[in-house]
């Protein structure tokens, strides 16, 4: 996934509320919206160097979105909105092995009231659903983990994949790792540990687990290699 317009660079101040941040960009400070509702542990030293985009969309009170981190050398994609149009594009050019064989793909497609996976992919009798979960956090070198803050929202998509499993399709839920420094992935049972339970669950009750990395720069982030999970 190739980013509209070239990044502009500079350095982290601090985040807040949520979804604002302060960054310095040659000598001025700029507050952008930030696109991660979870905690972005580990992502928030000030002076860390970042990248932020900008819209031309006058409607919008931020310009300014951001978007990759650089956390002790490693660039992280912080946008969540990001992580679908990514396996979109790798499900699209065949770059994940798994789905490599589907062409019938379709995106946000409802399951059931008040319930939708990111992918529904069709070929022949083969019915599945995708769950896509974007993943920054690293405790430890080389090591992702999710989630980096308790998410029941995660915990319900678990248990529905389990019900669409039972019901005949097949049931996937994809880590998508934003940084290309780790090679393996764990749940991060200290931070949530009902999702914990849950992943535990769908993993006893068939449903797929998958974690890929990206290989990420100012232009660009792309699926890069699956990794292995702990």
């Amino acid at each position: 996934m190739k980013f509209t317009d070239n990044l502009i660079s500079g350095v982290l101040i601090k985040r807040y509320k949520r979804f604002f941040v302060d960054v310095k960009v040659n000598n001025q400070i700029i507050t952008a919206h930030c696109p991660n509702s979870g905690s972005m542990l580990g992502l928030l030293d000030e002076n860390n160097k970042i990248w932020i985009s900008q819209s031309n969309n006058p409607k919008r009170k931020l310009k300014f979105t951001l978007e990759l981190i650089n956390v002790k050398g490693n660039l992280v994609g912080v946008n969540t909105i990001f992580a679908n149009k990514i396996v979109l594009e790798a499900l699209t050019n065949k770059t994940i092995k798994e789905f490599s064989k589907f062409e019938n793909i379709k995106t946000e497609v409802v399951y059931k009231t008040n319930t939708r996976f990111d992918f529904f992919l069709k070929k022949n009798d083969r019915k599945v659903f995708l769950e896509v979960k974007n993943v920054t956090l690293s405790i430890k070198k080389n090591i992702a983990e999710f989630p980096d803050a308790i998410t029941t929202r995660g915990t319900k998509h678990l248990r529905k994949l389990i019900e669409a499993k039972k019901e005949g399709y097949e049931s996937y839920i994809l880590y998508l790792i934003q940084r290309e420094d780790c090679s393996q992935f764990k749940i991060a049972n200290k931070i949530d540990f009902e999702y914990k339970k849950a992943f535990i669950e769908a993993k006893k009750k068939g449903v797929k687990i998958l974690s890929y990395n990206c290989k990420l720069c100012s232009q660009e982030i792309k699926v890069n290699k699956l990794v292995k999970i702990l």
